[in-house]
């Protein structure tokens, strides 16, 4: 291999770490949990179809403590991905380039995703969608 004595790009371990950074790595990570996830979805919709006992077999494993952390990881992802992806089409339109606000809109994300998470979470458990 020829020596081109060009700069080599650095790795992770050289940047610091920055909300920008990590909200465009945990954007990326959501989208494939989101697959991942959905396959669950599908798979719910399976043993829905496939009668009542298959899907209240379903029920009881979703149901248990592993799958409303899965759940709640899922429904998570979903507003993250979806508040991130909002964020992006802003700055799509040409707005919310400058630090500061790149850095506000990135936590606007984080926080934005945790408040919908817990307001759609609390509708569910108190409208007794979990039990």
């Amino acid at each position: 291999m020829a020596d081109t004595q060009r700069p080599t790009s650095p790795h992770l371990q050289i940047y610091k770490r920055q909300v920008q950074m990590m909200t465009s790595i945990t954007h990326r990570a959501t989208g494939i949990a989101l697959a991942v996830g959905s396959l669950l979805v599908v798979c719910g919709l399976l043993q829905l179809a496939a009668g009542e006992d298959s899907f209240n077999h379903f029920k009881s494993i979703i149901g248990s403590p592993l799958g409303v952390i899965l759940l709640l990881g899922w429904s998570w992802s979903l507003f993250y991905h979806l508040c991130n992806g909002i964020r992006h089409l802003i700055q799509d339109a040409g707005f919310g380039y400058e630090i500061p606000q790149f850095v506000r809109s990135s936590w606007l994300s984080v926080v934005g995703s945790i408040v919908l998470t817990v307001l759609v979470w609390t509708y569910v458990l108190t409208a007794g969608g979990a039990a």
